[in-house]
């Protein structure tokens, strides 16, 4: 059998959950800052130290403690999975570029180097993922800059050679 004497209050979707014993606990303290804050009265403590001690929900402790800071504890007790880092966006062009030059004729080769070296300033100063993207955004657009080095430099023999015969 499902207790929902919870519903109602925001928990998040948790507040039909049975509350543990560290819950209570959690909550309890709460309460013990509330009073000892003057926030709550002697008798108010009592009593709501009393109904966290019977409560058998989440819902039913985030009641107990709504209107104190640090209240609402319909939480689980399980930690939060921490959000994934934002991956930087001038490390995705940068590879974007260094994957497009065959495409551009070798014109994204500069905005390749470019934008990998600032994407990689970024990212060392605000912590974004992306530092892999970058790099491999770097090596291509280096990468395509020897070959365009290269290739200015056949065409450099090869009109010599032509001039000279």
């Amino acid at each position: 059998m499902t207790v929902r004497t919870g519903l109602g209050i925001p928990a998040g979707g948790n507040a039909y959950l049975r509350a543990s014993s560290a819950d209570r606990d959690r909550a309890v303290d709460v309460i013990k800052a509330g009073y000892a804050e003057g926030r709550l009265t002697k008798d108010e403590y009592d009593s709501r130290a009393g109904q966290a001690f019977a409560a058998r929900t989440l819902g039913d402790l985030a009641r107990v403690t709504a209107d104190l800071p640090g209240g609402h504890l319909a939480q689980p007790a399980w930690p939060v999975a921490p959000t994934p880092a934002r991956t930087n966006a001038l490390a995705i062009a940068s590879l974007a570029c260094g994957i497009g030059q065959p495409f551009t004729g070798m014109l994204s080769t500069i905005p390749a180097i470019v934008l990998g070296h600032m994407a990689r300033r970024e990212i060392r100063r605000t912590g974004e993922d992306g530092t892999g993207l970058a790099t491999v955004g770097l090596v291509l657009g280096w990468a395509g800059f020897a070959v365009l080095v290269v290739a200015c430099l056949f065409i450099v023999v090869i009109v010599s050679a032509i001039a000279r015969s």
